[in-house]
């Protein structure tokens, strides 16, 4: 017979156990992207800094190797350490900033959306996605008639790129959560870390 206690808790233990798995799903999520901005980012360093620190075509960042050297190395680390589940917290942090600023910098200008299709009735639709639909139309009618339309969207679809803050502040929400989080039980370093500080009486448990 289910009592008051008893339903608390399987409320609470079913709490715990989709914040663990949803802990695990957001590291193991964020990781590889974060990897291979990081790694697109170091492959090309050099224009990476001139794209940082350049107003005409770039960002305009002040000093722009330091701030290209961070970012890099905040991708990089990042993703290692989300992968491991190791000072989560922490390190969500410098990736929190990095999105922060490729919000304000970068993908602030163009409104919501990151890609701008056919559906030109989404919600935050700003001009240039309002543009979209007749724009992808007319380059449908030129492929069709002059290219192999059907190897060309083999695949996938047509879309253009309108370079807005969605996605960027998707992994925002994302890194906020894993600091409310952590790196979750049984499968992070953090965990079983912070048990063993338990455990050995060191001053770890407040900061994993």
């Amino acid at each position: 017979m289910l009592t008051v206690n008893s339903l608390y808790q399987l409320h609470n233990s079913l709490i715990n156990s989709s914040s663990n798995l949803a802990s695990l799903a957001l590291r193991f999520y964020l990781a590889p992207i974060f990897w291979m901005a990081g790694m697109s980012k170091l492959n090309s360093f050099e224009s990476t800094v001139a794209w940082f620190g350049n107003s005409d075509w770039g960002l305009g960042l002040p000093f722009p190797f330091l701030m290209a050297s961070l970012a890099t190395a905040a991708e990089l680390i990042g993703a290692v350490l989300l992968t491991l589940g190791l000072l989560t917290r922490l390190i969500s942090i410098p990736l929190i900033i990095t999105m922060l600023v490729a919000i304000l910098s970068v993908h602030w200008d163009n409104g919501w959306q990151a890609i701008a299709d056919a559906n030109a009735n989404a919600p935050f639709a700003n001009a240039q996605v309002l543009a979209a639909p007749e724009k992808l139309e007319r380059a449908r009618d030129i492929l069709q008639a002059h290219g192999n339309y059907e190897w060309l969207t083999a695949s996938g679809k047509f879309v253009i790129l309108n370079n807005g803050i969605e996605f960027a502040a998707t992994y925002l929400i994302m890194l906020l959560a894993l600091v409310g989080l952590g790196g979750g039980k049984y499968h992070s370093l953090d965990y079983w870390l912070s048990l063993y500080s338990t455990r050995k009486c060191l001053p770890l448990k407040n900061i994993l």
